[in-house]
């Protein structure tokens, strides 16, 4: 398997590139639309053809490359069904596999955040991969008061989907603020302070306290991103 882990410094976006060593097809899972550049200089050097652009949600805080992507590579554009999004090549579905030549990613349906998003889990020689986009955070849990965002759902998508995955599953995030770029399932279950609340009504109680500023370019980035970041 070919893993890249990718940082976008305005946003603090963490973008993934998976590749398939045997087949040399590739994903790319939350990309950014300013670096789109580099993520081709990237395919191009590795050698890999991209076959997929997914994003966990629709995001608010920067603009997806999933358009310019698809029009530079053929790729086809992959978002949750729950975000109505005329522009993608495909819609994603709880449950539905992609394979990546010889991998195969699982789209787990994990609202909470917003309505549509999602997570994606790779399993590849023993080892299982978690990316949680803003459901689940290193330390911390996506923000739940706005695109249809919802503190029981999201309390009930960690529960019943994403920790119930094994403990040593790698969890690589959409996001983090303080330079960290991984964690497992095990280490938030001991150490996230937002998952030792007793219940999904102490859980949203918690979040609902949080009064937290929108994000800078909220206006500007949920339209776009509508249109696969085209508008």
């Amino acid at each position: 398997m070919i893993f890249r882990q990718l940082f976008e410094r305005e946003s603090c976006t963490f973008s993934y590139l998976i590749g398939c060593d045997v087949t040399r097809k590739a994903v790319l899972i939350d990309t950014v639309k300013s670096e789109v550049d580099s993520y081709l200089s990237l395919l191009n050097a590795l050698g890999l053809t991209l076959i997929y652009v997914l994003d966990t949600h629709t995001h608010a805080d920067h603009i997806t490359g999933s358009g310019k992507l698809r029009d530079a590579t053929g790729a086809q554009t992959l978002l949750g069904e729950e975000a109505h999004s005329a522009c993608v090549s495909q819609d994603l579905h709880h449950g539905d596999e992609l394979a990546i030549g010889e991998l195969t990613l699982t789209a787990l349906h994990t609202p909470g955040h917003t309505d549509d998003s999602y997570s994606f889990i790779l399993r590849n020689n023993q080892t299982t991969y978690a990316f949680t986009g803003d459901t689940l955070l290193i330390g911390s849990t996506g923000r739940t008061d706005f695109q249809n965002g919802s503190a029981v759902e999201q309390y009930h998508s960690i529960h019943n989907h994403l920790l119930n995955l094994p403990e040593d599953t790698l969890m690589y995030p959409a996001h983090d603020y303080n330079g960290r770029t991984v964690s497992t399932i095990g280490e938030e279950v001991a150490n996230n302070p937002r998952l030792q609340v007793k219940d999904a009504a102490a859980y949203t109680e918690l979040m609902n306290n949080l009064d937290l500023p929108n994000p800078k370019l909220m206006d500007m980035a949920i339209p776009a991103n509508r249109a696969c970041g085209e508008n």
